[in-house]
């Protein structure tokens, strides 16, 4: 896994936002750009700058309201960083200056703003500007902030030209994807992730009453997909232990499994946890591993919020041991690379050396799965990854590996699959772009490669 640095510290050029509470709007701006800092700097991921019970957020300690418009910010910055940055050199003919790093990402985000979101330009050009005067190094390029935020603005209002379709990937990404998938496909994944993705959830239990209370869609694999943007924990239903969020790519390896009441299932990488409640809610007697045990802690107070049960165990997917289990869900650790329209961080903190690595930790995870299965039990193994190395490698060399093994072909319609995400081997590989909608905005999916066998 990529290396990362000590969280960075507040200091004097890097202030408290709780101290910047004068101007309103002022610390989420400050905050959305040490978050994209952090991440194409290598220094944290999204998530763990954001995350509620985390070091780096006690030394924000920010209101919720603007924690999540930082967040927002830092995300369609991160989404469409290729385009905002080419846009920006227009501006700056000799480049960022050297001597004051982080205001390239001052600029960034106050660019996402203007380009991207609902907020008025005039209070995206003043807190950029605002920004760099509380830093002493920076000061001396409030001018230069204004005037290239001021020139973006009116450029936009004249038409900016097309960016290159591959911009908002980093080169060795895009160069996989137009190996893997072809130009066109290539292109077409992009465009979908360049989106705000959807809210999918999971029904505990089959009905119609949700799907009218939420104002959702049913999709055909049966995840309901929603067009709010309310807080969560606000929805209908939620108190209740009704529905949990899982994209509809996500839900779909525990379907897959098609475990039966009374069967012991165990979930080898069980957080955060959807897919053991998935198995849960069938009636199996599910295990759910995982390595960490504050994840797992988070997995049970979901479960029982849901009215579910599983027997929670810390440990190695590697090394454990136990009686062979009817069934076993392996969605293994991997480059994440399918779910960067959710994660747009992904993109830039990972590293093609990354899947090399990761991909021989699946192969160790794939023959530990294999020897904690009964003869006749079904394995179902998944990566919310794009990377052939991470998915149909892996099960072609698992089979290499072992001659008890065979795939249990996904046939067309089952579960709501459709035909163009299955390849030839029956094997499930959801890309971006599927999932077509008329409203752009409710269309897309993670993508996922999935794969089912029984030992003989």
């Amino acid at each position: 896994m990529t290396a990362r640095k000590p969280p960075r510290r507040f200091g004097a050029k890097e202030q408290r936002p709780e101290e910047t509470e004068i101007v309103p709007g002022l610390a989420a701006r400050i905050l959305a750009a040490l978050a994209v800092a952090d991440v194409m700097t290598g220094t944290h991921q999204l998530d763990e700058r954001f995350a509620t019970d985390g070091a780096l957020f006690k030394a924000q300690d920010m209101e919720p309201r603007d924690r999540s418009l930082a967040r927002s910010i830092a995300t369609v910055a991160l989404r469409r960083m290729g385009t905002i940055k080419s846009i920006l050199g227009r501006f700056l003919k000799d480049g960022y200056p050297k001597k004051v790093p982080h205001l390239e990402w001052i600029l960034v985000i106050g660019a996402a703003q203007i380009l991207y979101l609902d907020v008025p330009d005039h209070a995206a050009v003043d807190l950029a500007v605002r920004s760099v005067r509380r830093d002493t190094k920076m000061a001396a390029f409030a001018g230069l902030t204004n005037a290239v935020l001021r020139n973006l603005i009116r450029q936009r209002d004249l038409g900016l030209p097309e960016e290159d379709a591959f911009v908002d990937l980093p080169n060795w990404l895009s160069a996989r994807w137009r190996k893997t998938y072809g130009d066109d496909v290539a292109k077409q994944m992009i465009a979908a992730q360049s989106r705000e993705p959807t809210l999918d959830l999971t029904l505990r239990e089959p009905s119609d009453e949700w799907l009218v209370k939420l104002g959702g869609r049913r999709l055909p694999t049966g995840s309901l997909r929603l067009e709010t943007h309310a807080p969560i924990h606000e929805l209908p239903g939620y108190e209740e232990g009704q529905w949990w969020v899982q994209d509809a790519a996500a839900a779909l390896p525990a379907q897959l499994l098609q475990v039966e009441a009374g069967q012991r299932v165990i979930d080898l990488c069980a957080a955060p946890g959807g897919k053991t409640a998935q198995l849960a809610a069938k009636g199996a007697q599910v295990v759910a591993l995982d390595r960490s045990a504050e994840r797992l802690k988070r997995v049970a107070a979901n479960l029982v919020r849901l009215g579910l049960q599983a027997e929670m165990r810390v440990g190695d997917a590697l090394s454990f041991s136990a009686a062979p289990f009817d069934a076993v869900l392996l969605d293994a650790p991997c480059s994440s690379t399918g779910t960067i329209r959710r994660h747009p961080d992904v993109a830039w903190s990972k590293k093609s050396s990354d899947i090399v690595s990761l991909a021989a930790i699946q192969a160790k995870m794939l023959d530990r799965a294999v020897h904690l299965l009964k003869p006749g039990g079904r394995l179902v193994y998944s990566v919310c990854s794009l990377e052939p190395e991470e998915g149909e490698a892996q099960i072609a060399a698992l089979l290499r590996r072992n001659q008890d093994l065979r795939r249990v072909a996904i046939m067309p319609g089952e579960i709501g699959i459709a035909a163009e995400w299955l390849n030839d081997q029956g094997e499930l590989r959801t890309l971006p772009h599927f999932l077509p909608d008329p409203e752009p905005r409710l269309a897309g999916i993670d993508g996922f490669f999935a794969a089912r066998l029984t030992k003989v």
